[in-house]
């Protein structure tokens, strides 16, 4: 900083130059009281930290490995950032989990701390961008997205929960007079189980369309990730339960099941149950980088560019909260097991949007997007005629329904 000084200076101009001269020092010590302060292990004890992450499961170095997201576009290697911020005397070695399930059932145990200190140190040190980035730390475009849990122990998905979805195929009388009736006799929610591993795959996978099977459907959803081991939970006390949210795609098959045989006409495994309908991902954010998803719950779903659905918590019929307390009234909830609150109006089926039904083809791009959370990318694909079989597989819609 330079300051003009007028020559032969009266008594009050030498006065103020020497004021000034003294100011550069007060001057420093003001900006760097101004300026942000690199938070340190002792910030990250009190829950303080640089910027918020979200985690997921990467395909780094060909393995499978977890990473903290920041910005939606760089992932770090927990592993490799961990080994490194331990070099630091002042870091106590931490193990760090070898999968997402791990990650989530440690979490308030010791993990979430050890999160917390490296996102800091990272920022602390420049390590997150340009030249100086840590080489522990990817571009999101140069590695692979897998499911961000490798997998849930159970996930279970909330039917007909939003008062849109409610007699999609009715009329306009007809659907007003079923939510209506629905307003007045909420009861309590209906969950379902929908399988885990084939059926869950992540961002970028492709969703088949089973052969024969032509009326595939999707449906966008919250997927809320438990924490904590739960049994008879209050809806009230809900949240503290929950590790985090993502987004899910429930897909279905509308073809239901072929006549003749066992009675039943329903048949939930037929229309939830295949491989590749339970798209999870691109990741998962931690509930206190989210916040309440009654107040802030934003889901969209495109196919192919076109918008199918949109929806707020406003239109569910049962919360979040009350679908954990149904779910564990019936069966305990454990960390990583995945509560999916269930789709609104604009499903394929469904005709009250478009005027039509209309099913997912081989081809689209299905883009499910919670505002957030992040938008979770799958292409669609068709399955080929499988060889052999006796009869007894599931057969194709077409031989026993007009198309």
């Amino acid at each position: 900083m330079r300051f003009v000084v007028a020559l032969r200076p009266s008594g009050t101009t030498r006065r103020r130059c020497q004021a000034l001269r003294a100011a550069p020092s007060t001057l420093t010590a003001l900006a760097l009281l101004a300026a942000p302060t690199p938070l340190t292990a002792q910030d990250a004890s009190r829950g303080e930290i640089a910027e918020p992450f979200k985690v997921g499961t990467f395909e780094i170095g060909g393995e499978a490995r977890v990473g903290l997201v920041l910005r939606d576009a760089l992932i770090v290697d927990i592993g490799a950032a961990n080994r490194a911020l331990e070099r630091d005397p002042a870091y106590p070695q931490i193990p760090m989990p070898g999968d997402m399930l791990d990650l989530i059932g440690r979490y308030e145990y010791g993990v979430k701390l050890r999160l917390y200190e490296i996102v800091n140190h990272l920022a602390a040190h420049d390590l997150i961008d340009g030249n100086t980035r840590a080489p522990y730390i990817h571009d999101v475009g140069n590695v692979r997205t897998l499911p961000p849990i490798m997998y849930p122990g159970k996930i279970l998905n909330a039917a007909v929960n939003f008062y849109s979805h409610v007699s999609e195929t009715g009329s306009e009388e007809e659907r007003a007079a079923a939510r209506r009736a629905r307003r007045e006799n909420r009861g309590v929610p209906y969950l379902f189980l929908k399988p885990t591993r084939g059926a869950v795959i992540g961002n970028d996978d492709h969703v088949v369309i089973p052969w024969g099977r032509d009326r595939t459907d999707w449906e966008v959803e919250l997927g809320t990730v438990i924490g904590r081991a739960a049994k008879y939970v209050s809806a009230d006390e809900a949240q503290d339960y929950i590790f985090g949210y993502t987004v899910t795609i429930d897909i279905s098959d509308r073809g239901g099941r072929p006549p003749g045989g066992y009675p039943m006409t329903s048949d939930w495994f037929v229309g939830k149950g295949h491989d590749t309908f339970a798209p999870m991902g691109p990741w998962i954010v931690p509930k206190e980088f989210y916040g309440d998803p009654m107040e802030n719950l934003r889901q969209t779903l495109s196919v192919g560019g076109e918008q199918m659905q949109e929806a707020r918590a406003g239109d569910m019929i049962h919360t979040l909260y009350e679908l954990i307390e149904y779910g564990s009234s019936i069966i305990t909830l454990f960390p990583g097991d995945v509560i999916n609150n269930g789709t609104s109006g604009g499903v394929g089926m469904g005709t009250a949007v478009r005027g039509a039904q209309r099913f997912l083809q081989p081809g689209d791009l299905i883009e499910a997007t919670i505002d957030g959370i992040g938008t979770l990318t799958i292409p669609v694909v068709a399955e080929d005629e499988p060889p052999g079989g006796t009869g007894a597989r599931l057969p194709p819609v077409r031989t026993y329904r007009g198309r």
